[in-house]
């Protein structure tokens, strides 16, 4: 009895090393709980709705189509053991992630030991696609032009030069306010101060040195996500300061008028890499189906993970097709993949050598007075290739 238990053992081990011939799983990671779930949450639908328009397609080809979504809870080291644990179910043949830079940038380190392909919706640092790895890709803009369409916004639009900046320490919101920083003052513009905080719930020193500040601000910039960032604005207002604000794309949630409230949210500018349903036509019909199936509107980075999911779902057909029919290796998904060449819902979609989508697009947007995110107003859209690696 002992040898048989071993026996089946055995093989069940090797069915775990080998996977199942005929399943491909899709994997998202992001974070589905804590302060940042919003935001996460439509990575996870944006790519389950494609996945699932998809396994028709996939099943007449021989393989039943799978999502495994990973809760990364915006922590790096919780996305790395989700990606250890990725990297060890060889049936998964991509990955859709991740919101966080900060979190994306140690767990693809993980992915690239066996070749497995990320597209991310949201990853904005340069240092997602500059470390060159072949595996990784992204279908949204950067800090090094995101920072700076904010920046010569706020200066040759909103006439500011005086800013007041604030960053939540993270390669994410860090970055991006270092980029609009650097633009700032080339334009002429003076960062009256650069503040890194990690506080989610007192910004009463912070305010204080708002109103300290010398020269006054003429606008506040914040790097950072909405979970901060509401109710930071709206203890700014509830003291009084009325001085404007904007922020990156890690504003870009309707949660943010939640936490803010709607009269202090109001007014409030952001740049984000994932624009609205109202920027993309194409994105109309596959928003109504979104708020069908799961009684939510999409919003920008769920219409990003519906195209970053696409994108690895056209690389697996390319790679099956060239591999015969066969379930292709995870290294000849990542190169298929680096060659896709598609038109999604965020207009043409295709990647330089370092995983950079060739040309992004860059919103500015105003939130509405209404307290309904789909009604922000879109001030601009900037298209622009991706800068060289540095």
């Amino acid at each position: 009895m002992r040898k048989i238990g071993l026996l089946v053992a055995g093989v069940a081990a090797l069915g775990m090393a080998l996977g199942q011939a005929n399943v491909i799983k899709i994997a998202t990671q992001s974070p589905l709980s804590g302060p940042q779930a919003a935001l996460g949450e439509q990575i996870k639908l944006g790519a389950e709705l494609a996945i699932e328009e998809a396994k028709a397609k996939f099943k007449a080809l021989g393989f039943d189509l799978v999502l495994v979504p990973y809760d990364d809870q915006a922590n790096p080291d919780v996305g790395v053991a989700n990606a250890n644990r990725i990297i060890n179910d060889p049936d998964i043949l991509g990955v859709v992630g991740h919101l966080n830079s900060g979190v994306a940038i140690p767990a693809s380190e993980v992915y690239a030991r066996v070749n497995l392909v990320m597209v991310s919706p949201a990853n904005t640092n340069p240092r997602v696609t500059d470390r060159r790895l072949p595996n990784v890709n992204r279908i949204c803009g950067r800090d090094d032009v995101q920072g700076p369409v904010g920046a010569e916004y706020a200066f040759n639009n909103l006439k500011v030069k005086n800013v007041f900046i604030i960053h939540d320490k993270t390669a994410y919101g860090q970055g991006l306010a270092e980029e609009f920083k650097k633009r700032l003052e080339a334009l002429g513009g003076k960062a009256v101060a650069f503040v890194g905080t990690e506080e989610t719930s007192n910004f009463v020193p912070i305010i204080n040195q708002i109103r300290g500040a010398r020269p006054v601000p003429e606008l506040i910039y914040f790097g950072g996500i909405y979970s901060q960032i509401g109710p930071f604005v709206k203890q700014l207002r509830e003291r009084g300061v009325k001085t404007r604000l904007m922020g990156g794309d890690g504003l870009d949630a309707s949660e943010f008028v939640r936490l803010a409230g709607k009269e202090n949210a109001a007014g409030t500018f952001y740049t984000t890499v994932a624009g609205p349903v109202s920027a993309f036509p194409k994105a109309r019909a596959v928003a109504q189906r979104f708020k069908q199936k799961y009684g939510k509107d999409m919003e920008g980075f769920g219409i990003y993970a519906y195209d970053a999911a696409n994108v690895i779902l056209a690389g697996l057909e390319a790679a099956i097709k060239a591999a015969g029919g066969k379930k292709p290796t995870r290294e000849q998904v990542a190169q298929a993949v680096r060659q896709v060449k598609m038109e999604g819902l965020t207009g043409t979609i295709e990647f330089d050598d370092k995983g950079d989508n060739k040309k992004a697009k860059y919103f500015v947007m105003q939130v509405a007075s209404t307290g309904n995110w789909a009604d922000n107003k879109l001030i601009r859209v900037i298209e622009m290739a991706a800068p060289g690696a540095k």
